[in-house]
């Protein structure tokens, strides 16, 4: 077999291995969104290898808890706000984050704990999701 067939049988190898992984993220809309986040914990994953974690709640409240990032040096490192699904979206907003501005993201769900989320703004991360 010719080197170059080789490489051809190599390359529709790997496709075929890696299609399932490539297939299986989806982009979550209305009751999926509001099922996979209702009553759960996501934490987000922070530039500095720390978790934010955010609560929430089957009543529409969410909470925020950065304490452990200390970010209690630069705002109120804990808040109450609350959450809404609109649309394909999970909307968020918070007494004093953000000025008080709702704020809406997309959620891929990556696995059965993880997703990714890109916010209104362009703003994008990942996540895991416990629950």
């Amino acid at each position: 077999m010719s080197h170059k067939m080789k490489s051809l049988g190599l390359g529709a190898l790997l496709a075929v291995a890696l299609a399932p992984a490539a297939l299986s993220a989806e982009w979550l809309t209305g009751s999926e969104l509001k099922r996979f986040v209702n009553g759960k914990l996501v934490y987000l994953a922070t530039p500095f290898s720390g978790e934010f974690p955010l609560n929430y709640k089957r009543s529409g409240i969410v909470t925020g808890d950065g304490t452990s990032l200390g970010l209690g040096k630069f705002l109120a490192p804990t808040e109450n706000g609350r959450w809404w699904v609109k649309g394909e979206n999970l909307c968020q907003q918070w007494p004093t984050w953000y000025g008080g501005k709702a704020t809406c993201f997309r959620i891929e769900k990556t696995g059965e704990q993880t997703l990714n989320w890109i916010r209104d703004d362009g703003r994008r991360g990942k996540a895991r999701i416990d629950g």
